[in-house]
């Protein structure tokens, strides 16, 4: 319940963090179409270019290979020179990478073309590694610890809204014009939102429209306000035990693994989703390519009003209750174990009862993806983007095994009903590490 002058300093307080939220929900949209773009493109480019589904496994995951390698240098670089600069880089890079990978169909000789696709998707991936520690941290300096789920709802949800807005759309520029356009258009699209990004986003203390009552607002409710500045190396050597030492106190605890694995095992049907789903209706549901497109879009609105819906759930929970961890797992646990209803899919023919089972599965994907709002409750406050980093690191290893251990099932089984239920399981794991591994969750402090 919160007191007489926090409601009246609320009441009076301006409202800029929202307008923060709002493009961090755009550019988080922009970054998971620019990486669906392969997904919408492949059927048609591995026709015409020659690769099979095993070239087009190791292409997908050419991408997360290098987002993880660069979660830990691109939280330390956030950490040093603050989210604003570093993020607004990582936009104009990953965004023309993108459009680079509209000129591979101008090689003529198969592997130089994997080769390319894979070293383009692995620059793009190095390119957005700071995006979502960047994402964690910025919600971590606006906002409130009794609105942060709502905010890192809003922002995870946009990888949703990608599908709803660009599936349609990369589905028509590749029926109109061709697979080459789509990295066209998208890699132009991220040139301009870094410009807006550079003229729009500041730290709490410097926003040009935040007045005193809300910054006193937001820091009452315990929001970092001074996180979002630079780092020097003198303070780093002053205090030596931000570096690898901390890296490994994060690893030797028992709630921070388990929240590393129940992220994992929830991208895997995020990596599911972005790469071979859109596959899956090509090739297993005999749509087109312009149909698949409108119908990849039905399950990711589902998906987005779930992980609206799971972080009011999430912020309600915390306020009537005052438990944090029944607040976050409560929907990560229900959300998950909607995610396996997808598996059904194996059973039906009818394509109504597909795109039902998908959807029901994609909203409770966006219900329980509250890794993010559990890493800006538990990263230690000194090392936010370095904490963020890491457990990016390891939630996106299952973008790289999950892309290829479905295209070898598909080379061997001829068939997605083993790839749905390798990807259901991960959902069932998701929910025993957070009910078995994870415990009281809670800020974690360094020694």
């Amino acid at each position: 319940m919160q007191s007489y002058s926090t409601a009246v300093v609320q009441a009076q307080s301006s409202r800029a963090r929202y307008f923060i939220v709002a493009m961090l929900f755009l550019v988080t949209a922009l970054n998971y179409g620019d990486r669906a773009t392969l997904s919408m493109v492949g059927s048609p480019m591995s026709k015409q270019l020659g690769l099979d589904m095993v070239d087009m496994g190791y292409v997908f995951s050419a991408f997360s290979w290098a987002y993880v390698i660069g979660q830990i240098p691109g939280g330390w670089l956030l950490d040093r020179f603050g989210s604003k600069r570093v993020y607004f880089w990582s936009i104009l890079t990953w965004s023309s990478f993108t459009l680079l990978q509209g000129f591979v169909g101008l090689l003529s000789d198969t592997a130089t073309i994997i080769t390319m696709l894979f070293v383009l998707r692995f620059l793009v991936g190095l390119a957005e590694s700071p995006s979502f520690p960047g994402n964690s941290r910025i919600v971590a300096a606006w906002f409130p610890a009794q609105e942060r789920g709502t905010a890192s709802a809003i922002f995870n949800s946009a990888q949703y809204f990608a599908t709803v807005i660009f599936a349609p759309l990369m589905g028509w520029l590749i029926h109109v014009f061709s697979w080459q356009s789509v990295f066209f258009f998208m890699g132009g699209l991220g040139i301009l939102m870094a410009l807006v990004w550079q003229k729009t986003i500041y730290s709490p203390k410097d926003h040009p429209s935040i007045n005193p009552a809300e910054l006193e607002y937001i820091e009452q409710g315990g929001a970092l306000v001074n996180m979002d500045q630079p780092q020097s190396a003198k303070s780093e050597e002053k205090n030596p035990r931000l570096g690898w030492p901390a890296v490994k106190q994060l690893l030797a605890s028992r709630m921070m693994m388990g929240v590393y694995l129940g992220q994992y095992c929830i991208n895997a049907l995020t990596y599911f989703f972005i790469t071979w789903f859109p596959v899956y209706l090509v090739q297993e549901r005999h749509m087109s390519i312009l149909k698949a497109g409108v119908v990849a879009s039905i399950p990711a609105v589902c998906g987005f009003l779930g992980g609206v819906l799971g972080g009011v759930l999430s912020d309600r929970l915390l306020k009537q209750s005052g438990s944090l961890t029944l607040a976050r797992k409560t929907p990560i646990v229900l959300g998950m174990l909607m995610s396996m209803v997808m598996v059904g899919c194996n059973y039906v023919q009818a394509e109504w009862l597909v795109i039902g089972f998908m959807s029901l599965a994609f909203l409770g994907k966006g219900i329980g993806a509250l890794g993010w709002a559990v890493m800006s409750d538990t990263a230690p406050k000194e090392i936010s983007g370095l904490s963020g980093g890491l457990f990016n690191m390891f939630g996106n290893l299952s973008g790289i095994v999950t892309p290829i251990a479905i295209g070898y099932i598909l080379k061997s089984s001829g068939s997605f009903n083993g790839a749905l239920v390798f990807v259901g399981a991960h959902a069932l794991l998701a929910v025993i590490s957070y009910l078995v591994i994870v415990g009281p969750i809670k800020r974690f402090e360094l020694r």
